[in-house]
Protein backbone atom coordinates (compact mmCIF):
# COMPACT_ATOMS: atom_id res chain seq x y z
CA UNK A 1 0.00 0.00 0.00
CA UNK A 2 1.34 3.31 -1.02
CA UNK A 3 2.43 5.98 1.75
CA UNK A 4 0.34 9.57 2.16
CA UNK A 5 2.58 11.88 1.82
CA UNK A 6 3.16 13.85 5.22
CA UNK A 7 3.01 17.54 5.80
CA UNK A 8 6.36 17.31 6.47
CA UNK A 9 7.22 15.66 3.07
CA UNK A 10 4.45 18.57 0.97
CA UNK A 11 6.52 21.27 2.85
CA UNK A 12 10.36 19.99 1.67
CA UNK A 13 9.61 19.55 -1.71
CA UNK A 14 9.08 23.99 -2.24
CA UNK A 15 11.68 23.81 0.33
CA UNK A 16 14.10 22.09 -2.02
CA UNK A 17 13.21 24.12 -4.49
CA UNK A 18 13.68 27.38 -3.47
CA UNK A 19 17.35 25.72 -1.92
CA UNK A 20 18.42 24.35 -5.75
CA UNK A 21 17.53 27.89 -7.04
CA UNK A 22 19.76 29.82 -4.59
CA UNK A 23 22.64 27.62 -5.40
CA UNK A 24 22.04 27.41 -8.87
CA UNK A 25 21.19 31.18 -9.81
CA UNK A 26 24.36 33.49 -8.06
CA UNK A 27 23.03 36.59 -6.08
CA UNK A 28 23.73 40.16 -7.67
CA UNK A 29 26.03 42.20 -6.30
CA UNK A 30 24.61 45.44 -4.47
CA UNK A 31 26.34 47.90 -6.89
CA UNK A 32 23.93 46.38 -9.71
CA UNK A 33 20.57 46.56 -8.23
CA UNK A 34 20.23 50.16 -9.04
CA UNK A 35 20.82 48.94 -12.81
CA UNK A 36 18.22 46.32 -12.72
CA UNK A 37 15.87 48.33 -10.94
CA UNK A 38 15.85 50.51 -13.85
CA UNK A 39 15.86 48.15 -16.63
CA UNK A 40 12.25 46.54 -14.71
CA UNK A 41 11.06 50.16 -14.12
CA UNK A 42 11.49 50.99 -18.18
CA UNK A 43 9.41 47.70 -18.35
CA UNK A 44 6.65 48.91 -16.11
CA UNK A 45 6.51 51.90 -17.78
CA UNK A 46 6.65 50.89 -20.97
CA UNK A 47 4.31 47.59 -20.36
CA UNK A 48 1.63 48.40 -23.34
CA UNK A 49 4.50 48.97 -25.36
CA UNK A 50 6.21 45.33 -26.29
CA UNK A 51 9.31 46.99 -27.79
CA UNK A 52 10.02 48.97 -24.91
CA UNK A 53 8.91 46.34 -22.39
CA UNK A 54 10.91 43.69 -23.81
CA UNK A 55 13.81 46.69 -23.71
CA UNK A 56 13.90 47.05 -20.25
CA UNK A 57 13.27 43.17 -19.46
CA UNK A 58 16.45 42.59 -21.54
CA UNK A 59 18.49 45.35 -20.20
CA UNK A 60 17.60 44.06 -16.53
CA UNK A 61 18.54 40.62 -17.39
CA UNK A 62 21.59 41.28 -19.04
CA UNK A 63 22.72 43.30 -15.66
CA UNK A 64 21.40 40.64 -13.43
CA UNK A 65 23.98 38.59 -15.51
CA UNK A 66 26.63 41.13 -15.01
CA UNK A 67 26.82 41.89 -12.27
CA UNK A 68 26.43 38.55 -10.44
CA UNK A 69 28.25 37.28 -7.45
CA UNK A 70 28.44 34.05 -7.41
CA UNK A 71 29.83 32.20 -3.51
CA UNK A 72 33.47 30.50 -4.25
CA UNK A 73 35.30 28.10 -1.61
CA UNK A 74 38.97 29.79 -1.60
CA UNK A 75 41.79 27.04 -1.06
CA UNK A 76 43.38 26.65 1.97
CA UNK A 77 47.39 26.07 1.41
CA UNK A 78 49.87 27.57 3.28
CA UNK A 79 51.07 30.69 0.72
CA UNK A 80 48.78 30.33 -2.14
CA UNK A 81 47.45 33.61 -3.96
CA UNK A 82 44.33 33.36 -6.01
CA UNK A 83 43.04 34.91 -9.06
CA UNK A 84 41.34 38.23 -8.26
CA UNK A 85 38.81 38.01 -10.33
CA UNK A 86 37.34 35.41 -13.16
CA UNK A 87 38.68 35.87 -16.82
CA UNK A 88 41.47 34.89 -19.35
CA UNK A 89 44.83 35.09 -18.04
CA UNK A 90 46.27 36.98 -21.13
CA UNK A 91 49.93 37.48 -19.82
CA UNK A 92 52.43 36.04 -17.52
CA UNK A 93 55.57 38.03 -17.21
CA UNK A 94 57.60 40.17 -15.33
CA UNK A 95 56.95 44.21 -14.82
CA UNK A 96 57.71 47.14 -12.16
CA UNK A 97 54.42 47.59 -9.80
CA UNK A 98 52.41 50.67 -10.10
CA UNK A 99 54.69 54.13 -9.54
CA UNK A 100 51.66 55.48 -7.26
CA UNK A 101 52.71 52.45 -4.44
CA UNK A 102 56.03 54.33 -4.07
CA UNK A 103 57.85 50.69 -4.25
CA UNK A 104 61.23 50.24 -5.54
CA UNK A 105 61.42 50.33 -9.56
CA UNK A 106 62.10 46.58 -9.65
CA UNK A 107 60.67 44.34 -12.02
CA UNK A 108 58.09 41.61 -10.30
CA UNK A 109 56.60 38.78 -11.39
CA UNK A 110 52.59 39.78 -12.87
CA UNK A 111 49.71 37.87 -13.99
CA UNK A 112 47.37 39.68 -16.00
CA UNK A 113 43.28 38.65 -16.35
CA UNK A 114 41.46 39.76 -18.84
CA UNK A 115 37.62 40.28 -18.11
CA UNK A 116 34.67 40.50 -20.84
CA UNK A 117 31.26 41.27 -20.79
CA UNK A 118 30.49 37.52 -20.12
CA UNK A 119 32.82 37.46 -16.77
CA UNK A 120 31.85 38.02 -13.36
CA UNK A 121 33.34 41.37 -12.34
CA UNK A 122 33.16 41.28 -8.64
CA UNK A 123 36.85 41.09 -7.54
CA UNK A 124 38.22 39.13 -4.57
CA UNK A 125 41.37 39.37 -2.62
CA UNK A 126 43.77 37.19 -3.99
CA UNK A 127 45.58 36.42 0.19
CA UNK A 128 45.40 36.88 3.73
CA UNK A 129 46.49 39.70 4.95
CA UNK A 130 46.15 43.84 5.63
CA UNK A 131 46.10 46.05 3.53
CA UNK A 132 49.16 48.04 3.27
CA UNK A 133 48.22 50.46 0.81
CA UNK A 134 45.35 51.61 -1.32
CA UNK A 135 46.06 54.07 -4.19
CA UNK A 136 44.00 55.13 -7.19
CA UNK A 137 45.36 56.94 -10.44
CA UNK A 138 42.89 58.35 -13.41
CA UNK A 139 43.88 57.63 -16.80
CA UNK A 140 42.67 56.20 -20.30
CA UNK A 141 39.99 53.68 -21.10
CA UNK A 142 41.33 51.80 -23.48
CA UNK A 143 40.86 47.92 -24.74
CA UNK A 144 41.87 45.93 -21.10
CA UNK A 145 43.21 43.55 -23.57
CA UNK A 146 46.40 45.65 -24.34
CA UNK A 147 49.48 45.04 -22.77
CA UNK A 148 49.62 48.70 -22.25
CA UNK A 149 46.17 49.54 -20.41
CA UNK A 150 48.72 48.70 -17.68
CA UNK A 151 50.56 51.43 -17.95
CA UNK A 152 47.96 53.73 -19.64
CA UNK A 153 44.81 53.08 -18.36
CA UNK A 154 42.89 54.10 -15.26
CA UNK A 155 43.49 51.70 -12.49
CA UNK A 156 43.48 51.61 -8.63
CA UNK A 157 46.21 49.58 -6.83
CA UNK A 158 46.25 47.25 -3.14
CA UNK A 159 49.24 46.26 -1.49
CA UNK A 160 48.45 43.14 0.94
CA UNK A 161 50.87 42.24 3.13
CA UNK A 162 50.73 38.42 4.58
CA UNK A 163 51.62 37.66 8.35
CA UNK A 164 54.94 36.37 6.75
CA UNK A 165 55.65 39.61 5.35
CA UNK A 166 55.31 38.77 1.57
CA UNK A 167 53.67 41.44 -0.55
CA UNK A 168 50.98 41.31 -3.21
CA UNK A 169 49.63 43.96 -5.31
CA UNK A 170 46.02 43.58 -7.06
CA UNK A 171 44.83 45.99 -9.37
CA UNK A 172 41.74 47.02 -10.93
CA UNK A 173 42.75 48.44 -14.23
CA UNK A 174 39.81 49.82 -16.88
CA UNK A 175 38.61 49.03 -20.09
CA UNK A 176 37.03 49.77 -23.06
CA UNK A 177 33.44 50.21 -21.87
CA UNK A 178 34.40 50.87 -18.06
CA UNK A 179 33.97 54.05 -16.36
CA UNK A 180 33.81 52.72 -12.24
CA UNK A 181 36.29 51.62 -10.19
CA UNK A 182 34.38 50.39 -7.52
CA UNK A 183 36.90 49.44 -3.94
CA UNK A 184 35.73 48.85 -0.85
CA UNK A 185 38.91 48.34 1.39
CA UNK A 186 41.17 50.83 2.71
CA UNK A 187 44.42 51.08 4.27
CA UNK A 188 44.60 49.26 7.58
CA UNK A 189 41.92 46.61 7.32
CA UNK A 190 42.20 42.99 7.43
CA UNK A 191 41.45 40.74 4.70
CA UNK A 192 40.57 37.02 3.77
CA UNK A 193 41.70 35.08 1.11
CA UNK A 194 38.61 34.81 -1.29
CA UNK A 195 36.50 37.47 0.42
CA UNK A 196 35.02 40.38 -2.32
CA UNK A 197 36.33 43.78 -2.58
CA UNK A 198 35.64 45.54 -5.46
CA UNK A 199 33.89 45.76 -9.18
CA UNK A 200 34.43 47.25 -12.30
CA UNK A 201 31.74 48.14 -14.23
CA UNK A 202 31.60 47.02 -18.13
CA UNK A 203 35.03 45.11 -19.01
CA UNK A 204 37.95 45.27 -17.02
CA UNK A 205 41.62 43.89 -16.56
CA UNK A 206 43.06 42.98 -13.17
CA UNK A 207 47.14 42.60 -12.74
CA UNK A 208 48.02 40.87 -9.75
CA UNK A 209 52.26 41.16 -8.52
CA UNK A 210 54.06 38.87 -6.96
CA UNK A 211 57.31 38.84 -4.68
CA UNK A 212 60.50 37.38 -6.53
CA UNK A 213 60.54 33.74 -6.08
CA UNK A 214 57.37 32.77 -6.67
CA UNK A 215 55.84 29.85 -8.17
CA UNK A 216 53.62 30.79 -11.00
CA UNK A 217 50.98 27.87 -11.47
CA UNK A 218 49.33 29.20 -14.78
CA UNK A 219 49.72 29.87 -18.25
CA UNK A 220 48.51 32.87 -20.99
CA UNK A 221 45.54 31.40 -22.26
CA UNK A 222 44.22 29.65 -19.23
CA UNK A 223 40.81 30.22 -17.55
CA UNK A 224 40.56 31.43 -14.12
CA UNK A 225 37.96 31.20 -11.81
CA UNK A 226 38.37 34.64 -9.18
CA UNK A 227 38.65 33.47 -5.48
CA UNK A 228 39.46 29.52 -6.44
CA UNK A 229 42.33 29.57 -8.89
CA UNK A 230 46.02 29.26 -7.61
CA UNK A 231 47.98 31.78 -9.45
CA UNK A 232 50.59 30.81 -7.68
CA UNK A 233 52.19 29.67 -4.30
CA UNK A 234 54.67 31.92 -2.23
CA UNK A 235 57.97 30.81 -1.88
Amino acid sequence: MARRPRNDDLQSGPQRFVALVKTTIPPVHPAGLPFIGAGLAVAGIGSRSTWLRNTGLVAAAANALFFRHPPRVPPTQPGAVVAPADGLICLVEEAVPPAELNLPARPLPRVSIFLSLFDAHVQRVPISGEVVAVAHRPGLFGSAELAAASEDNERNSVLIRTPGGAEVIAVQIAGLLARRIICDIASGDRVEIGDTYGLIRYGSRLDTYLPEGTDIKVLPGQRAVGGETILAELA
